[in-house]
């Protein structure tokens, strides 16, 4: 990915990407009764402490990890003062903090940055090995939407379209996004380019950035649920929103609740 996108959407990042419904409330109810055990919780591509920032400043104990040194840059800051939060760089494949969580996230549908079944068996792998017997592993994903993917495999395939226009929270610059998507079927891909735009106050564009492909492997339910098992954990539950509703065809997002037995 172009270093200065990166950067820049690092800045963004918490202008553009939304709380999904209940989704804060239930990452607070598992960690407060982590916290109730004197367990500390453990976000995985923690980006920008969207959601770790905030357990915080509950007095929940956690650490953040993530591979973005961009991202990790803002969580600092937005951290800044805070003694029971800690943010480390690294790999969700293969990292080593020695010590034993009770409770552990992947929010975000991070885990589609996983291309391949090595990859995802790594990350589970590592993850576990993290857990203390009987602790819990969250992963957020996406429910594939079948007619969606059909788009963009066909006629809406790296079509552009336009995103929003944000305004920076340090510059007060004006940002307009777009963004393309298209979908490899044989490997499950699903590739985003994306563009930010600098807006002047005439409207006039006075710098563009572009990412470069961005790809997300579009995990299925029994894929899931295939390499769950192969890692050793136990399924508590599959849930197709975070108020816990059952999964369902018509649901927009799958919550693993996979168990270190």
């Amino acid at each position: 990915m172009n270093p200065d996108f990166r950067r820049l959407d690092a800045q963004l990042y918490d202008r553009y990407v939304p709380d999904w419904p209940g989704e804060i409330d239930f990452y607070r109810e598992l960690a407060t009764q982590a916290q109730m055990r004197d367990e500390a919780v453990f976000e995985v591509a923690c980006g920008t402490g969207r959601i770790a920032v905030r357990l915080a400043q509950e007095g929940v104990k956690i650490i953040g990890l993530d591979l973005s040194p961009d991202m990790l840059e803002i969580a600092k800051r937005k951290s800044s003062g805070m003694t029971n939060v800690r943010w480390v760089e690294g790999d969700m494949r293969s990292f080593e903090l020695s010590e034993q969580f009770g409770l552990a996230i992947i929010p975000g549908h991070a885990f589609q940055n996983l291309l391949t079944p090595e990859d995802q068996m790594a990350c589970l792998t590592c993850m576990r090995r993290h857990l203390r017997p009987g602790g819990l592993l969250v992963v957020h994903l996406d429910h594939q939407d079948m007619g969606w993917l059909g788009d963009i495999s066909a006629g809406k395939a790296g079509v552009f379209e336009q995103g929003d226009e944000l305004t920076h929270p340090q510059t007060g610059g004006r940002f307009r996004s777009s963004y393309a998507w298209s979908y490899e079927r044989a490997t499950q891909t699903a590739i985003l380019m994306r563009v930010w735009e600098q807006i002047s106050e005439a409207g006039d564009i006075i710098n563009r950035v572009e990412s470069g492909p961005i790809h997300l492997h579009c995990v299925f339910r029994y894929e899931m649920e295939h390499l769950a098992r192969r890692a050793g954990f136990e399924i508590d539950a599959v849930c197709g929103d975070f108020l816990r509703n059952k999964l369902q065809a018509q649901s927009s997002e799958m919550v693993w609740m996979l168990r270190n037995r």
